[in-house]
């Protein structure tokens, strides 16, 4: 199931969807959430973020609507998805988004980590954070100011979104306690990670981490370590990897912040980007205004932002 959270010239505070695709991307459609409960008279909450909270309950509902659906009883509930504009699914997450650093092989190794490390991956992942206000839609534009940087770079990524909480757990059972997938594009500011000598600020920029189109609930991705991911700049392609590629598996990784740490739902982890960003190009390259950037990932969909000046 894709679960999206969209506004429309007739929707101005974020409401919750059912994204259906098909082949033809035109033909694609969005049940808003509300207006199908209030046609067929279940309760469920208004929000992803609620949703997620109550995935238990919620989810024989959703599945409920979407059969309804298909007998084409909610015409009055369904829009094309041409229609809408898709945000951020979690517009405004209530934690940090966490993310990993130097978890690709060759994106460490491009990075110089794996010199920092005696030329061996590190042993443990090098864990860093996003502020909430980086979050940024799919489709939203990113701003560079130059006042503020001019070395703004790009990083696509796999997210996950927690569902069940919580405390030190085990890496066998961590597949338990994860909602769904969506793309994530680390943004960073890589002259103001340099100055600062840690990541939080150079990462934390407002917009620097789009998100979206949607998330994909985890029964829908059977094998999270085996998909691929690509980043366009206006076309080219400037990344191209596979999640399999990972140096911590995402278990290892859910254990691992876990521990003596809660993770609740609505979490968002960034699990890291594969070799391709710019600024360890042979000739560093950066985005400027006017540049078209695409996040795919394989099995979940993908984001096209654009880069504008402030």
């Amino acid at each position: 199931m894709k679960l999206a959270t969209y506004l429309s010239p007739t929707v101005t505070t974020p409401r919750t969807g059912i994204v259906q695709t098909t082949t033809d991307q035109n033909n694609a459609t969005l049940i808003d959430i509300t207006a199908a409960s209030e046609l067929l008279a279940l309760s469920i909450p208004p929000t992803l973020q609620e949703v997620i909270e109550q995935y238990a309950t919620a989810q024989p509902l959703l599945q409920a609507i979407l059969a309804a659906s298909q007998e084409g009883k909610l015409a009055r509930a369904t829009l094309p998805l041409t229609d809408v504009t898709l945000i951020a699914p979690l517009p405004r997450p209530r934690k940090n988004v966490m993310c990993m650093a130097v978890n690709y092989t060759e994106h460490a190794r491009e990075t110089a980590a794996l010199r920092e490390h005696g030329g061996k991956p590190p042993t443990e992942p090098v864990i860093f954070t996003k502020a909430p206000t980086s979050i940024n839609g799919p489709f939203g534009e990113i701003e560079i100011d130059p006042a503020v940087s001019t070395a703004i770079d790009w990083e696509v990524e796999l997210g996950v979104i927690i569902g069940n909480p919580g405390k030190n757990i085990p890496a066998s059972s961590a597949f338990e306690h994860i909602f769904g997938y969506t793309v994530l594009n680390d943004v960073t500011a890589r002259d103001l990670q340099t100055r600062h000598k840690q990541f939080f600020k150079g990462k934390s920029l407002d917009g620097s981490c789009p998100i979206g189109p949607w998330i994909v609930t985890a029964d829908e991705i059977p094998d999270p370590h085996d998909l691929s991911l690509r980043l366009r700049v206006n076309g080219i392609i400037k990344q191209d990897g596979n999640t399999r590629q990972m140096i911590f598996s995402i278990p290892e990784i859910i254990a691992i912040l876990s521990l003596g740490m809660t993770l609740e739902a609505g979490d968002i982890i960034a699990t890291g980007t594969p070799a391709g960003v710019g600024f360890s190009r042979p000739t560093p390259e950066f985005l400027r205004p006017g540049d078209i950037m695409e996040s795919e990932v394989a099995g979940i969909g993908t984001m096209r932002n654009p880069i504008v000046a402030k």
